[in-house]
């Protein structure tokens, strides 16, 4: 009898192993390292309906944030410059548009899924605090609030990147001596797409009143607002609130915002997979 028992626990065993619902297939997704964009690409895919976060976590939630994986995503966290690379060897990557563009990804086009255009991720100019109303800090914002610089985001990029500037100028703002501007050169850190490309433009509407804007280009998010806070920059041009109050916090900067320009809708792009199949139920 007693062997007979233990037969039967073995085919138990054997055959509960046999017919046991198989372990579903991990998703690797790569998203951004850093705090802000990390929870932008976390918000998107709850908002799509494959995870969910644990209840009071926003803007800066972590991997660690989520309360239900019934896709079984594995997050694989990368520096937001390296997504389009890391992306081939990836289900899917989510990227922010400047470095999608840089990478001949347009939102509009190759993404399989956007945010929609929230006002928290505008992307900013921004100066050292107590320069907000420098006569050379206040045309440069009037170049951007232009028609023409508005104009240019719309039809340049095709809905991968949205100028949310509302009250357009011609360019200047009345209330500056631009007479004793002339000569000046204001400097503005950007990161190359779209920031340096629109800032362009607002060269060209300060260069009428001979006013020099050199642009300085940076591929990365830390050194732009380094250059700010000491004064060896007057601007930048790079980032959305979210991220530079972050910054500020955890660095002691007094970094501030004195202009939204636009919003660069994040994107799901694929990898590995071709679609968004996968997390069919």
């Amino acid at each position: 009898m007693k062997k007979l028992i233990s037969v039967l626990v073995v085919l138990s065993v054997v055959l509960g192993g046999a017919f046991a619902k198989p372990k579903a297939k991990k998703i690797t997704v790569a998203i951004p390292n850093d705090t802000t964009n990390e929870a932008r690409a976390l918000l998107l895919l709850q908002d799509l309906g494959y995870i969910t976060l644990k209840e009071g976590k926003g803007i800066e939630a972590t991997p660690i944030d989520v309360k239900d994986n019934p896709f079984n995503i594995k997050f694989v966290e990368a520096e937001a410059a390296q997504l389009p690379n890391v992306r081939r060897d990836v289900d899917f990557a989510l990227i922010n548009s400047n470095y999608a563009l840089g990478a001949n990804l347009n939102p509009s086009r190759d993404a399989f899924a956007v945010e929609g255009s929230s006002s928290a991720y505008v992307n900013i100019i921004t100066v050292k605090q107590g320069r907000e109303n420098d006569p050379a800090i206040k045309a440069l914002v009037a170049a951007l609030k232009s028609q023409k610089v508005k104009n240019f985001i719309t039809e340049k990029y095709d809905g991968a990147v949205v100028s949310v500037v509302d009250k357009t100028t011609d360019g200047y703002d009345s209330s500056i001596d631009y007479a004793a501007l002339k000569g000046k050169t204001i400097s503005i850190a950007a990161t190359p797409t779209p920031h340096a490309e629109i800032l362009a433009l607002a060269k060209d509407i300060l260069k009428a009143k001979d006013i020099n804007l050199k642009i300085v280009e940076f591929t990365d998010y830390i050194q732009p607002n380094n250059v700010v806070e000491s004064g060896e920059i007057d601007a930048n041009y790079f980032q959305h609130l979210p991220y530079l109050d972050d910054f500020n916090k955890k660095n002691g900067t007094h970094i501030v915002s004195v202009l939204g320009v636009h919003v660069e809708p994040f994107g799901i792009y694929g990898g590995k997979q071709k679609d968004l199949s996968v997390f069919k139920k």
